[in-house]
C-alpha cells in the first residue's frame, strides 16, 4: 500500500493515497478520530459509484470497479493500518469518489446528505412513496404498498396523466381496511406532477407499447424501451430541475436498460453536456429481479436438487432475457439451474396463454414487497450500479450507499453472470 494521507473535514477523517486540499492531521491522530471516516478515490464516474461502504479492505482505493466485488477477497489483499483495518471490519468507513463533483455533499455533517432518512429503522421517521403511471402494474403495487406498507410508509402518493386513473386507485386503495382497527395503512393522496419528487422514494410505473396477448415469441422488453425511455427520459431530467436526492426506482420494463437512461439523462445540462450533477448512480434502483427469484422458487419445489432453493438459491441479471438462477450458492448444479432459469423466463409465456397478462406477480414480488425490504434496509433484488452499468443482484441500502451481497463463486457460474452482464452492457450501447 502506498503512502497514506490523513484529513479532518467538517468533523470528518478523510484517508487518501494522494493528496488532496483539506487540513492534514497525522496517523495518531487519526487512529483515535471517533467521528465519520471516508477514505477518498477518484475514478471515471462512467464506471464507478459516488459512494459506497467499505465492508472488506479489499475495497480500499478499488481501480477498477466491475463483477469482481460480487465476489469474497476481490484481490489480493492490501496491507492497511491496523486500526483502519478494524474500523472497516466494524462497518465504519464508507469510500467516496472525489470524481464527483458534489461529492463534499457526503462531507456535510448533516444527515440530509446520506441515505439514512430513506431507511427505516426502529424508531424513525416513515417514508413518503409516490407512484407515478397507474396501469395494471402501477395500480397493483400501489394496492401492495397499502396492505403491507403501514410500518414504513407514512403515505402513497399517486399519478397519472388520466385524472380518472388517480381518482380510481385513492378511492379503492383508501377503501382497504381490516377489521383489525390496530393495523396501520398509509393513506393514498392525489398528487400533481409538480409534486411528484416532494418524496423519499419516487416509483416509475409508467408503460407504453405493452405488447398485445399474441406477441409471445418477441422480446417484449426492449418493444417497451422504445416508448418507456423517452417517458423516463423526461422524468430523469425533472428530478434534476428539482434537485431530487431520493432514490428514483424504476419499475417499469426494461428495468435495467431504463436505470441506465435515467443516469445518463439526469447528469446531463441544459445544453446536452455530462457533468455529473444529476441523480447519483446510488439512488437509482431498478425493480424486476424479484419476481424472477419467485418464479424459479416457484419451480424449484419440484425437484429435490433444489429443495433448499428459497435460502441457498439467487438470482442474477435483467428480468428477462440474460436471467441466470443458481440453485444453490454453496453446492451449484448447473443442470439443475438451467432449467430454472428456463422455467422463470417461459413464466409469464404460461399467463399469456391462460389470456392474460402477467402482471401482478411482478408489481408485488419485485415492486411493493422489494421496494418495501429496500425502505427497511433489507436484503433485496433489485438493479445496482456496478462498474457503469446497472445489473440486478442482492444487494441492500444503507446510510452510505449499497452494500452487494458477495459469494465464493463456481467459475461456471460466475461466467454466466459475466456473459449476461456484457450482454446488457453491449444492448444498452446499441440503443
Amino acid at each position: 500500500m502506498d503512502k497514506l494521507f490523513y484529513y479532518v473535514y467538517n468533523e470528518n477523517l478523510l484517508i487518501s493515497n494522494k493528496p488532496y486540499n483539506y487540513k492534514v492531521i497525522d496517523e495518531n491522530s487519526a487512529c483515535n478520530f471517533k467521528q465519520n471516516i471516508y477514505t477518498l478515490f477518484e475514478s471515471d464516474p462512467y464506471k464507478s459509484r459516488s459512494i459506497y461502504p467499505l465492508c472488506t479492505k479489499d475495497l480500499i482505493f478499488l481501480e477498477n470497479e466491475d463483477l469482481n466485488i460480487l465476489k469474497n477477497n476481490t484481490c489480493e489483499s492490501k496491507t492497511i493500518p491496523v486500526w483502519l483495518e478494524k474500523r472497516i471490519h466494524d462497518k465504519k468507513v464508507a469510500a467516496i469518489n472525489t470524481a464527483y463533483p458534489d461529492y463534499e455533499q457526503y462531507l456535510n455533517n448533516s444527515k440530509s446528505n446520506n441515505y439514512d432518512k430513506f431507511i427505516k429503522s426502529n424508531g424513525s421517521k416513515k417514508c413518503m412513496v409516490n407512484v407515478i403511471g397507474l396501469g395494471d402494474v402501477g395500480g397493483t403495487l400501489v394496492t401492495g404498498l397499502r396492505l403491507l406498507g403501514g410500518e414504513c410508509i407514512s403515505k402513497i402518493g399517486i399519478y397519472d396523466k388520466d385524472p380518472n386513473k388517480i381518482k380510481r386507485w385513492e378511492y379503492e386503495c383508501n377503501e382497504i381496511l381490516s377489521p383489525d382497527t390496530k393495523l396501520i395503512f398509509p393513506e393514498v393522496i392525489p398528487l400533481n406532477e409538480a409534486e411528484l419528487f416532494n418524496c423519499d422514494y419516487f416509483v416509475f410505473c409508467v408503460s407504453v407499447g405493452v405488447p398485445p396477448l399474441g406477441c409471445e415469441n418477441t422480446d417484449v422488453r426492449l418493444i417497451q424501451y422504445s416508448g418507456n425511455s423517452k417517458i423516463i427520459e423526461y422524468y430523469a431530467k425533472l428530478a434534476r430541475k428539482n434537485k431530487f436526492k431520493g432514490i428514483f426506482a424504476v419499475v417499469s420494463d426494461p428495468v435495467d436498460l431504463l436505470c441506465n437512461k435515467a443516469f445518463m439523462e439526469s447528469n446531463k445540462n441544459e445544453n446536452g453536456i455530462t457533468d455529473f450533477e444529476g441523480l447519483k448512480p446510488e439512488q437509482i434502483r431498478g425493480y424486476g429481479l424479484g419476481v424472477m427469484f419467485a418464479r424459479a422458487a416457484y419451480y424449484a419445489k419440484q425437484y429435490a436438487e433444489a429443495e433448499n432453493f428459497i435460502y441457498k438459491g439467487r438470482a442474477f441479471g435483467p428480468h428477462g432475457k440474460g436471467l441466470v438462477i443458481a440453485n444453490d450458492i454453496d453446492n451449484y448444479n448447473n443442470k439443475i439451474s438451467e432449467i430454472l432459469t428456463t422455467a422463470a423466463i417461459k413464466a409469464n409465456l404460461k399467463i399469456r396463454n391462460c389470456g392474460f397478462k402477467p402482471f401482478v406477480a411482478p408489481a408485488l414480488s419485485s415492486g411493493s414487497l422489494s421496494i418495501i425490504e429496500t425502505i427497511k434496509g433489507n436484503w433485496n433484488y433489485s438493479t445496482t450500479y456496478i462498474g457503469g452499468n446497472f445489473f440486478g443482484v442482492k444487494n441492500r441500502i444503507t446510510s452510505k450507499g449499497n452494500i452487494i451481497e458477495t459469494y465464493d463463486f463456481n467459475d461456471q457460474l460466475f461466467n454466466k453472470i459475466k456473459a449476461s452482464y456484457a450482454e446488457q452492457s453491449n444492448l444498452f450501447k446499441k440503443l
